[in-house]
């Protein structure tokens, strides 16, 4: 597996909310190891930027908490998937969880619903 794999990152730990991160790990995996991790800052969060910025980087894969339900089709329309759901881990682990198969998803927090909502860190 080679891939180059987004996550967005707060304190070190997956952000839970994509579009409001300090940076991003850019993960890069070579036959199903970690070869380079590399930390990019983003630009001022728009909506719809993020999935053509992301895209700009070559990458594969986003693994995030919550997202909104148009921005994930944002990013398969760059022909990147997106994984939601994921637990507050570090990037590294996050991705070796990925490796193996074992990266265990629950609800996506944020799926910006009609009405402003505060919750899991996800606030609008």
């Amino acid at each position: 597996m080679n891939k180059r794999i987004a996550i967005p990152i707060e304190n070190g730990e997956l952000c839970a909310h994509f579009g409001h991160c300090q940076s991003f790990a850019l993960i890069d995996v070579k036959d199903n190891n970690i070869n380079d991790i590399t930390e990019v800052i983003p630009p001022e969060h728009q909506p719809g930027l993020y999935p053509r910025w992301i895209a700009g980087y070559e990458v594969t894969d986003v693994i995030a908490g919550g997202m909104g339900q148009k921005a994930i089709q944002l990013f398969n329309a760059q022909n990147i998937n997106v994984f939601v759901g994921a637990p507050t881990k570090s990037a590294r682990e996050l991705v070796n969880d990925f490796i193996a198969g074992k990266l265990n998803l629950q609800a996506n927090y944020c799926n910006h619903d009609s009405h402003q909502h505060q919750h899991g860190g996800c606030q609008h």
